[in-house]
């Protein structure tokens, strides 16, 4: 069985000998090749240009056997295109270069010209797609609806987002339409991503936790389902709601193959409390790739020994990789994967 045969069969729920592994953020500040790469070229740079973001993209699986590459990009590339760039700020954390403060703004966004701006997107796919030669599975990536807005409406990161929050609550219509928009850019970006030849899509919703817990459909949810019913029939796509792991059922309801869930998580527990046919992606503490290896090792065997018995597991950290991770405690994680049997 190849890594990508047993990454979709995980999707898919089917017995395995063992589970697939690949980590999110696992092309990144971590690895000295990326960070000789980055001395050289911006982040925006190696995103916007195919060789750079291909090769970024491939630097982790010349290192370990991941089941798994997902294209290096960002989750600002869609503002981005629709005429909102975004920029990373000196002190820390992401500024957009201006804020969606009036309707004016909002009504500007431009998402009739997605598919041209983001053009070089399909272009590093298809030089991964070489490289892989159809062994390893192929992710592309994108924010949800709502955590893009939240970027857009604050004008960078946030603490409280209560701008975001201000244009629900007082604007519904003109929120709706910011999100209308978002979906279509969203639908026009993974549908590229399809036709280039990904696997899987993952939707982070890395701001879901902002949502007043009772309307976490209204603001987050019912504009995930959007995506995904627009998206071809049966495509896999993986959610990831940070914090979120209590609306369980709801998110599994958006059309989802698999739930990506972070480390605060009793996994099996999760797991059992899901559909048979909805997968679960996660989740050990991006903490232990900072330790020493004998906790690397111990808590992977941990979580595998927890799980066993339970179809539809892709193992990953439950957060992306910190750049403080150490290159042999990721070598660590997936070699005790490759290698354990119940």
């Amino acid at each position: 069985m190849t890594p990508r045969e047993r990454f979709l069969a995980a999707l898919s729920c089917r017995p395995l000998e063992r589970p697939p592994v690949w980590i999110m953020r696992q092309a990144g500040r971590y690895l000295p090749e990326y960070r000789a790469l980055k001395a050289k070229h911006s982040f925006v740079e190696m995103v916007r240009t195919p060789a750079l973001a291909a090769e970024v993209t491939l630097q982790p699986l010349r290192r370990f056997p991941l089941d798994a590459a997902i294209l290096f990009s960002d989750i600002l590339i869609i503002p981005e295109a629709l005429g909102q760039p975004y920029f990373f700020r000196d002190g820390g954390g992401i500024g957009m270069e201006y804020a969606l403060d009036s309707a004016e703004r909002i009504r500007a966004l431009a998402p009739a010209g997605v598919a041209d701006r983001l053009g070089y997107v399909p272009a590093a796919l298809r030089l991964v797609r070489a490289e892989l030669a159809g062994r390893t599975a192929l992710l592309g990536f994108g924010g949800s609806p709502w955590t893009l807005a939240t970027y857009m409406v604050e004008g960078g990161s946030s603490s409280d987002f209560s701008r975001a929050k201000a244009l629900f609550f007082e604007e519904p219509v003109l929120f709706g339409e910011m999100m209308e928009c978002l979906v279509e850019a969203l639908v026009t970006l993974f549908t590229m991503k399809i036709e280039a030849g990904v696997d899987v899509v993952q939707i982070f919703d890395s701001w879901g936790a902002a949502c007043p817990g009772a309307l976490y459909e209204e603001m987050s949810l019912r504009w995930i389902r959007a995506v995904i019913a627009r998206l071809p029939a049966g495509f896999p796509v993986i959610v990831y709601a940070k914090g979120m792991a209590q609306h369980h059922a709801a998110l599994a309801s958006t059309g989802a193959r698999a739930l990506g869930v972070d480390w605060t998580v009793d996994l099996p527990a999760l797991r059992d409390a899901l559909p048979r046919d909805v997968a679960v992606q996660g989740n050990l503490d991006p903490v232990l790739m900072e330790l020493n290896n004998a906790a690397a090792v111990r808590e992977t065997r941990a979580l595998l020994g927890r799980m066993n018995g339970r179809t539809g597991h892709i193992v990953n950290l439950g957060h992306g990789i910190t750049p403080r991770a150490k290159v042999e405690n990721v070598a660590a994680l997936v070699e005790t994967v490759h290698n354990y049997r119940p």
